[in-house]
């Protein structure tokens, strides 16, 4: 379906079954709470179908999500696939990740992702034994996504090369350091501050193999003061490299929060998007993620009314 609007970014959390360690209360009170299929505002704001994204290095959560979206409150809430994790060093991988899609829900498992932001090593994408794991992954038919620091694309566009035959997907564009563009109080902005993240996206993008998720932008520009000029910098460079067919769209909610509404974004995203085509705006709005995960929206309607 051409007009099928989906958030391709999102999260779900029990912190009392998937401690969520990463929240520091302190700094990030609106997001210290459990969120649930209930919260999920996707559907409220004209969302036809979401992707549910793994936030635990586990397993099990892996499992739970798949249950959730299995279960009446998922299909309500219109999750129509789920990015999971997997270990990618276990012996036994391709026997994981085939009883993952042969149990509750395991038909909606879309793709794999690790935590790759957390590593320390300057060298770990380029790491064999990461290699075989992604490439495990890619044999089962999953893409990777790729959620990086900005330091790290580099990495990503040498993995890519090296796995030609397994799909990526690049989460909250690589993450540019979009705060930085900007002064606070005395301190001047630096205009210089995406020179290398420009460089190193427009590799990873010259990769067949590899799409970007237009996410996670509100949380890398200043939380408490930025407007969609603050992100158009971004998200036009990664337009311009990827092209709008390789371009997905995500909300990145509930961590969102901590700058932005669910509607703020899909507001300021539809305004990033208002000089594509009609054509290049559904491709971005949905249907590069339809292609890109395999997501079952068949029994969806065609869309009769512009997003909200």
């Amino acid at each position: 379906m051409s007009d099928v609007v989906v958030d391709a970014h999102h999260h779900l959390w029990v912190r009392a079954r998937h401690p969520q360690d990463w929240i520091d209360p302190a700094t990030m009170a609106a997001i210290d709470a459990d969120f649930t299929t209930a919260d999920l505002p996707a559907a409220a704001h004209g969302v036809d179908a979401t992707v549910v994204v793994q936030s635990v290095s586990t397993w099990a959560e892996t499992e739970d999500l798949l249950d959730v979206v299995a279960s009446p409150a998922g299909r309500a809430a219109r999750i129509a696939g789920v990015v999971g994790w997997a270990d990618l060093f276990d012996p036994a991988l391709e026997d994981r990740l085939a009883a993952l899609r042969e149990g509750p829900g395991g038909d909606r498992l879309v793709g794999i992702r690790t935590m790759v932001q957390a590593e320390p090593d300057p060298g770990y994408l380029d790491r064999p034994d990461v290699h075989a794991g992604i490439a495990a992954v890619g044999a089962a038919g999953l893409p990777f996504d790729l959620v990086v620091r900005a330091d790290q694309l580099a990495s990503c566009a040498r993995l890519a090369a090296a796995l030609p035959g397994t799909r990526f997907v690049l989460d909250h564009l690589g993450k540019p350091p979009l705060a930085a563009l900007h002064g606070v109080g005395d301190h001047p902005g630096d205009p210089a501050a995406l020179d290398g993240w420009r460089a190193d996206l427009a590799a990873l993008a010259a990769r067949p193999n590899v799409v970007a998720k237009l996410s996670g932008l509100v949380t890398e520009a200043r939380w408490d003061t930025w407007t969609t000029a603050d992100l158009r910098p971004a998200a036009d460079h990664a337009l311009d490299v990827f092209g709008p067919g390789r371009i997905l769209l995500g909300s990145d909610w509930p961590v969102c929060l901590l700058a932005s509404g669910y509607g703020r974004w899909w507001a300021a995203a539809d305004e990033l998007l208002e000089s594509l085509s009609d054509d290049e705006r559904a491709a971005v709005r949905g249907g590069t993620a339809v292609a890109t995960y395999g997501l079952a929206v068949d029994h969806l309607t065609t869309r009769t009314k512009e997003h909200p």
